[in-house]
């Protein structure tokens, strides 16, 4: 099975992808890369601690109170995030307490968020504790890891909200929003944990949305036919490059290739060729060894 993570490497330089997944070629770690990774224990940790919070509120009480309550829980998962990948933020020369206040706003306003989506569920139907928890609508579940066999694909969905009548994927995101709809890579993200989602519960999913986090706009993408298609044609034309002997061509667009970890390798036309005559060798000591 490939990821959906894979898919949009597709869509960003198949050379790169090729390089990756085929020879092997890693990109040493950066701090975009490490800081992504500390948000998503981080998400990870909401969803394992958002149900012993919830049933911790066992009579009514202030939306002052409970968004206290999450954000001094959410705090602490930040934190257990940043000393979990310490060795590797140090590495990186990178100050553990300037990484909780870059990465703090976002958890922040994830805390806040719940907080009043519990305030608000807990008003309106005067439940509370483990009552409270089964009957919340929606649950949103953070880092959701999901594969369906039939269609070769898996992945990690950012959040899930959860209703009665479905799911509803819902991808985060840093950097700059487009003026209009959400980025092309983005959309696909969607469609494919869409496609995933409907396979493994055997329901449709009618819509997704990406939250831009730095612009605090969150847009909705309609989960129709055309992108299902979209994402299908896409898995495939990646496999065909993970099961390729020919290293693809460089992308076209240069500005890709500047700030790129494996720029050097990439350009080492010789080098490339060695891993790949090597694969192939590889490759036929596996056949030989299997007949």
């Amino acid at each position: 099975m490939i990821s959906v993570t894979t898919i949009t490497s597709y869509l960003y330089c198949q050379r790169k992808l090729f390089l990756s997944c085929v020879l092997g070629i890693r990109e040493p770690p950066k701090a975009p890369m490490v800081l992504g990774t500390v948000r998503h224990d981080t998400y990870e940790g909401i969803t394992n601690k958002e149900g012993p919070i919830v049933c911790s509120i066992t009579e009514k009480r202030s939306l002052k109170d409970i968004k206290e309550l999450y954000r001094k829980e959410f705090s602490e998962i930040l934190r257990d995030s940043i000393r979990k990948n310490k060795e590797l933020l140090e590495k990186l020369n990178l100050d553990l307490g300037a990484i909780f206040k870059k990465i703090w706003p976002l958890i922040l306003k994830e805390s806040e968020s719940r907080a009043l989506n519990i305030h608000s569920f807990m008003e309106m139907h005067l439940v509370y504790g483990r009552e409270l928890w089964e009957k919340l609508t929606p649950k949103i579940k953070s880092e959701y890891r999901i594969e369906a066999p039939s269609l070769q694909l898996k992945g990690v969905i950012d959040q899930i909200e959860i209703y009665e009548a479905g799911f509803v994927p819902v991808e985060l995101k840093t950097g700059k929003a487009p003026k209009e709809d959400v980025w092309e890579n983005h959309k696909i993200q969607l469609g494919a944990y869409a496609l995933l989602l409907e396979e493994h519960f055997k329901i449709p999913v009618k819509e997704g949305f990406v939250n831009y986090l730095d612009s605090q706009e969150r847009r909705h993408v309609p989960i129709n036919p055309f992108l299902k298609d979209d994402v299908k044609e896409l898995i495939k034309k990646t496999q065909s490059i993970l099961d390729s002997e020919e290293i693809p061509d460089f992308t076209d667009n240069p500005n890709k290739c500047a700030g790129c970890g494996v720029r050097d390798t990439c350009y080492d036309k010789k080098l490339l060729n060695e891993l790949l005559n090597n694969g192939k060798k590889n490759n036929k000591t596996k056949d030989l060894n299997i007949t």
